[in-house]
């Protein structure tokens, strides 16, 4: 295998993965025209029409693929641009506080962990985090009650959590807030009561992944028409809460597609944040 099967070398990482981040980082640094940028490993030009086409959705660049305010704000921020961008709406909607716990969580490792000899237990210990419309609630929750523990490593093997996994998520929402203060963006928290502004933020960043449901755990995206599947370790799958529209962060791709990461939205918030895809009428999409 290693002589017939395997490459020489490796395929360089820029040739096989998103370049969003890469494309925001060229165009705010003034590189208007990425064809004729001197790369050292020259991506696939799918590739980076794929990133352009990205951003353009998000906000980040105009019609004439130039950066935009918006896309220089999302540009100060070493994360992924759909992250950027949910924490630049949440200041505008007043859960910027809550927000930027759900991209810390969201930028580091898996947070729960499953040994198969305590399958069951560690199941159990997870549902009582779950918050029935969303993960990326859950994330939330979950980051919540581990400081309401002051952040002990104790309380999270308890738990079934990865205490390392936390504390990378705790050094990113340091870094991710000194940036937001640097550019004028005050922490402000919408309280437990509000937490629709925190499912609204995150549909601003991934409506281009929402779907409507077809049947009883299944899904299909609004805009590709792929079917997708609610994920079985996902809070909103088995607790009797089945959304009609959902936005999810990636689909895991097995035997079936499995949106991972789910949360539930309402369908005139697609209209509000995708106007350029979606409509009120009851197609949905224009």
């Amino acid at each position: 295998q290693y002589r017939d099967e395997l490459l020489k070398t490796q395929v360089p990482e820029i040739q096989r993965t998103n370049l969003a981040n890469v494309v925001l980082l060229l165009k705010s640094l003034g590189v208007t025209d990425l064809k004729e940028f001197d790369f050292m490993d020259p991506p696939p030009q799918e590739n980076l029409q794929n990133s352009m086409y990205q951003l353009w959705i998000l906000g980040a660049l105009d019609n004439t693929g130039q950066l935009t305010p918006l896309g220089r704000k999302m540009a100060e921020f070493p994360i992924d641009p759909p992250l950027a961008k949910m924490l630049i709406v949440s200041h505008d909607l007043k859960c910027s506080e809550e927000v930027l716990i759900v991209v810390s969580m969201l930028s580091a490792p898996p947070v729960f962990f499953r040994p198969k000899d305590r399958a069951e237990e560690s199941d159990a210990k997870r549902e009582k985090f779950f918050v029935p419309e969303s993960d990326h609630l859950t994330h939330l929750n979950v980051y919540l009650q581990w400081k309401k523990n002051r952040y002990s490593a104790q309380w999270c093997g308890e738990h079934f959590l990865h205490a390392k996994s936390l504390k990378k998520a705790r050094e990113i929402h340091g870094q991710l807030s000194d940036i937001m203060q640097s550019q004028r963006m005050p922490l402000v928290a919408a309280g437990n009561s509000n937490w629709d502004r925190v499912r609204k933020a995150i549909c601003s960043a991934y409506f281009y992944n929402s779907a409507l449901m077809k049947g009883l755990g299944d899904y299909r995206n609004l805009l590709t028409g792929i079917p997708c599947h609610v994920h079985p370790t996902s809070a909103l799958a088995g607790l009797g809460y089945t959304p009609d529209y959902v936005t999810y962060h990636e689909l895991v791709m097995t035997s079936k597609s499995f949106m991972q990461c789910v949360t539930a939205i309402e369908p005139e918030w697609l209209a509000e944040l995708g106007p350029a895809f979606f409509s009120l009428h009851e197609s949905s999409v224009n």
